[in-house]
């Protein structure tokens, strides 16, 4: 039997052909690759530990016997990390990416997924593999195999967007890395299964452990807290952005105290669920469960507002008097709902949508009730979707003369609104509220701008919200936009050791060519990982994303790549009407960005491209709009 490996060491067994030595030898090494070759196969097994090598040199080939006693032992871990280039295909062959999965698992199991060939270069396929499925993919060469469920909310990657080693999700534009399964852009935390590959022959074989094909998430290896170090990173916020920050520190191997100070009570949760879902508990909608935190030595504090930040004594002081220290500190606060400022909006019956519980109280109050809904926003517009089958009527009164024209143009707008209308919902556009009516300190009716009076049991303000960035006014060398987000660099970096990510941060965009502020809940993973790694002195010098939006209503979701702010021209294919359609957002000479609906993966398909800068141009798009549906 082979002495045992080091401690946390990878064991590996190779044979090697000498016809120097008639001795067989032992020997402990460290190597980039261990050369494995065998009457018909040639692979390159990677590793970066000690391995165990044995050689027979007493032959011009490894015996038989030695042969199988080797690959017996260690089958599952040869084939779960091979690299196999197909013999008969030569130097230039096709190739097995190197992987590092779940070979080694000793309920591997393993499955004849395709031929040789079969797959173009750019091409993936979902296989089946024992008992569950994986994405296989052919990119540059190489085969590879990775989860084929997006770990956001399950999309089937394979019906994604492959484009320079990564596959987009459908649904969200979620990115994961085609040989590791890494996510590399979000929504979601977690990344995805890695499985083994290895080319037999014309036969293209994938390895598997059954625990990572039951379970399409997988999450990243993190770095325990150390008592030695004394490092505090503080977090002020409770969102997506926090959590990716958090998550993202330990990935990248930090050993100091994480805190993280949220205004919320509840751990950190899928926030754009809330209004499509009002009635959901914080616990359902976790992003994490306690559990998570106690293990990684993320530590969370709740019902914490920040008021003030000492920059000079590197403190944040909360609205309940207590204050901590940091060595960096990232804000992540998100933005605080625009309430209605008008006589009445006080009274009972009238709320904002911003948490947990402003979604519950709003849900067990509006059955059989005549809701309105103030602001035809896409918040505005998915409560009323969300709770049109609860309430005895809802009404949306909201400025613009169709929702939605400003961002997304007229014709789509309409086409959502038709929808809306078709399903039971009445509008007031194109008017204001101008005062709240009630009786016994309880709203009865709202008054618009035009002297319309409708009656209103429940009241929800859908109106946008402004950062909340009031308690770091007046720190020195802390900047804001005239909308009151934070002015940062590329590494989310405010000033000095204060960082600011998610909704209030003030970015700069290399698609935009200036800084933004965009609350989208993909940006805030993505801000927020940047922010982590500025901390650590890791980041980049470019915000290396695509801004991707969704919206949901009626089970219809439209899908938005890009920053058009200011774009001149909208080219559309297809059917807004119907539902059915792709559009493009033309600045100049370029396109900017794309929205679609019912054509999937049309809008993951055009974030590769703008991040890639192989987007058509406006020009071929106004010539032939159908350039949108082309790969």
């Amino acid at each position: 039997a082979p002495p045992p490996a080091l401690p946390g060491d990878l064991l590996l067994l190779a044979l090697r052909r000498s016809r120097s030595s008639a001795s067989f030898s032992r020997s402990t090494t460290t190597v980039q690759s261990i050369d494995c070759r065998t009457h018909h196969t040639s692979r390159a097994l990677p590793c970066r530990r000690s391995v165990l090598l044995f050689s027979d040199h007493s032959q011009n080939r490894p015996t038989a016997s030695l042969i199988g006693r080797v690959l017996l032992f260690h089958s599952s871990a040869i084939m779960g990390q091979g690299q196999g280039k197909n013999p008969a295909a030569g130097e230039g062959g096709a190739a097995a990416a190197p992987t590092s999965s779940a070979g080694t698992d000793a309920n591997a199991v393993e499955a004849v997924v395709a031929k040789v060939g079969d797959l173009k270069d750019g091409e993936m396929r979902e296989v089946e593999v024992g008992s569950g499925k994986a994405l296989l993919v052919f990119s540059g060469g190489e085969y590879s195999a990775i989860g084929h469920k997006c770990s956001h909310y399950g999309a089937p990657l394979a019906k994604g967007s492959l484009c320079n080693g990564r596959v987009r999700c459908p649904w969200h534009g979620a990115c994961f890395n085609v040989k590791t399964g890494d996510i590399e852009d979000f929504p979601g935390l977690d990344s995805v299964p890695q499985f083994g590959v290895r080319i037999d022959g014309e036969d293209i074989v994938v390895t598997a452990s059954e625990a990572a094909l039951a379970d399409f998430r997988r999450v990243a290896n993190m770095a325990d807290p150390k008592a030695d170090d004394g490092r505090v990173f503080v977090i002020v916020g409770g969102g997506g952005a926090a959590m990716s920050c958090a998550e993202t520190l330990r990935q990248e191997g930090f050993t100091g105290r994480i805190l993280m100070f949220s205004q919320e009570e509840s751990l950190p949760y899928d926030r754009p669920k809330l209004s499509k879902a009002l009635s959901s508990t914080a616990d359902a909608l976790a992003l994490r469960k306690q559990a998570f935190f106690d293990q990684h030595g993320i530590e969370f504090s709740g019902g914490k507002t920040a008021v003030s930040v000492d920059a000079s004594a590197k403190s944040v002081s909360f609205a309940d008097g207590s204050s901590q220290t940091y060595d960096h500190v990232v804000f992540a606060t998100g933005g605080s709902p625009r309430s209605c400022e008008c006589t009445g909006a006080d009274l009972e019956g009238i709320h904002l949508l911003r948490t947990v519980p402003d979604g519950n109280k709003i849900a067990a109050s509006v059955e059989g009730k005549n809701l309105v809904v103030v602001g035809s926003s896409f918040i505005g517009m998915e409560v009323a979707a969300c709770l049109l089958s609860k309430a005895a009527s809802v009404t949306v009164v909201g400025r613009s003369a169709i929702p939605f024209a400003a961002s997304l143009g007229k014709e789509i707008g309409q086409g959502i609104l038709k929808m809306h209308e078709d399903k039971g919902v009445k509008f007031h556009l194109g008017k204001t509220v101008s005062e709240f009516i009630g009786e016994g300190g309880h709203v009865t009716s709202v008054k618009l701008s035009d002297g319309e009076t409708l009656l209103a049991d429940v009241v929800v303000c859908g109106l946008g919200v402004t950062p909340t960035t009031s308690y770091l006014k007046g720190v020195e060398g802390v900047s804001f936009s005239n909308q009151g987000s934070v002015v940062v660099d590329s590494t989310m970096r405010a000033a000095g050791d204060i960082f600011v990510a998610g909704d209030i941060a003030h970015f700069p965009l290399p698609l935009a060519e200036s800084n933004v502020t965009i609350g989208h809940w993909q940006l805030a993973g993505f801000l927020g990982r940047t922010a982590a790694l500025g901390m650590l002195d890791k980041a980049g010098k470019t915000v290396e994303t695509v801004p991707f939006f969704w919206t949901q209503m009626f089970g219809k979701s439209l899908r938005y790549a890009g920053y058009a702010h200011g774009y001149d021209d909208v080219i559309i294919e297809g059917s807004p009407d119907e539902l059915k359609f792709a559009a493009a957002y033309l600045k100049g000479e370029k396109v900017v960005a794309v929205a679609a609906m019912g054509m999937d993966p049309i809008v993951s398909r055009a974030a590769d491209h703008l991040l890639a800068g192989t987007m058509p141009s406006a020009a071929d798009v106004r010539a032939n709009p159908q350039a949108l549906l082309a790969n």
